[in-house]
């Protein structure tokens, strides 16, 4: 198979970890005789400085005529004095407007080789297996007004919280859709007791749920499902809401796995390339240590080859990978245990490389980090 991937490293640590997603998709291509080409571009706060925008349209041309999209991070406080339509973020929320990337998919699997690193007790993180699904073009990010300005004398704000009822169904019914391949559970998460947009929001979600009847539907108010996620995330299947409530919970359902760098992000268009991307951000405090977790956006590759290659068999050569390097006891700073001595980046990139090619890439790397 040959495929053309567009790769958007961004900043901070994200060039560090998506070269390692490169390396590791350049070993599944030897491994089962794929070949993948690379086109990088540019977005974020790199972008900015060299070309005086976080998008330059060079970079959706590329997207575009490519077959998938890895994306490492954007952003940093060097560009937070930035006029807001400057901000390395405007680049990431225009990338998802030109691919038309309605929905964003996050994956929350339960780890036992990091459980002792999760916030949570083991007998309630144990076994959880969820998959948000974040409506990703709508409501407050993208509602119109938003601005700021002087009124009655005084500074005021407004941001809008904006929806087209056909925004609202086609990612509810992509939540069925993949709930329906899954343990056929949907929860829908609103506010619908004070907002008007949640209130069509649960009535859209009534109506889609008719046409999967082997699928049981579940309302639950935003501030009770941070709770539950919380109290009993074993209980969730298909998580789906709104673009600001989906960017809150899916962050703080990624910590249950123990941290931010484990986690992977799909996210869906109707038509055109798809894009994976870490959850994490660009953490540039850390950039260029060699001790960020390159895991999430490996895993993001997993969800690439899967998702728009179908290749099931190379998705879960990763996937076993990963969870036999975690196993064998080797873990970035991140989720190292007290006492525990972490691998780098780039030891953790190579490793995983290894076991895809049945290799051993580093000798004796055991007795360097046990």
């Amino acid at each position: 198979m040959k495929k053309t991937i567009a790769v958007l490293p961004g900043d901070g640590i994200g060039k560090e970890v998506t070269q390692g997603a490169v390396s590791v998709l350049q070993a599944v291509g030897e491994r089962f005789g794929h070949q993948f080409t690379f086109t990088f571009a540019s977005i974020g706060g790199g972008a900015i400085d060299a070309l005086g925008t976080p998008l330059p349209d060079e970079t959706i041309e590329v997207c575009k005529k490519s077959d998938a999209v890895l994306l490492g991070a954007v952003g940093g406080p060097k560009w937070d004095g930035l006029p807001g339509h400057l901000r390395p973020e405007k680049g990431l929320l225009r990338i998802r407007k030109e691919l038309n990337l309605y929905a964003n998919l996050r994956p929350v699997s339960y780890y036992a080789a990091t459980a002792e690193t999760s916030p949570l007790r083991p007998e309630i993180i144990a076994g959880a297996d969820m998959l948000v699904v974040r409506e990703l073009t709508g409501g407050l990010y993208f509602g119109k007004p938003s601005e700021r300005s002087t009124r009655d004398g005084e500074e005021s704000v407004v941001d809008t919280l904006f929806y087209k009822k056909k925004e609202i169904e086609r990612v509810i019914r992509l939540a069925f859709q993949l709930a329906d391949t899954r343990r056929k559970k949907v929860t829908s998460v609103d506010k619908a007791n004070v907002l008007e947009s949640s209130r069509v929001w649960r009535e859209t979600a009534e109506e889609i749920a008719r046409e999967y009847p082997e699928v049981t539907l579940e309302h639950m108010l935003v501030d009770n499902a941070a709770m539950q996620l919380i109290k009993n995330p074993k209980q969730f299947d298909v998580l789906v809401t709104e673009n600001m409530f989906g960017d809150i919970l899916s962050d703080e359902a990624s910590v249950l796995t123990g941290s931010l760098g484990m986690l992977p992000s799909a996210s869906i268009s109707e038509g055109g390339p798809y894009l994976y991307e870490p959850i994490h951000g660009s953490a540039p405090d850390i950039e260029g240590k060699n001790i960020a977790n390159p895991i999430a956006m490996i895993l993001s590759a997993a969800m690439m080859l899967r998702t728009s290659f179908g290749l099931e068999a190379e998705a879960e050569a990763i996937e076993n990978a990963v969870e036999q390097v975690l196993e064998s006891g080797l873990k970035t700073s991140d989720i190292a245990l007290n006492g525990q001595k972490p691998i780098g980046t780039a030891e953790m990139i190579e490793e995983i490389k290894a076991t895809i090619l049945d290799n051993q890439a580093i000798s004796n790397i055991m007795s360097c980090y046990s």
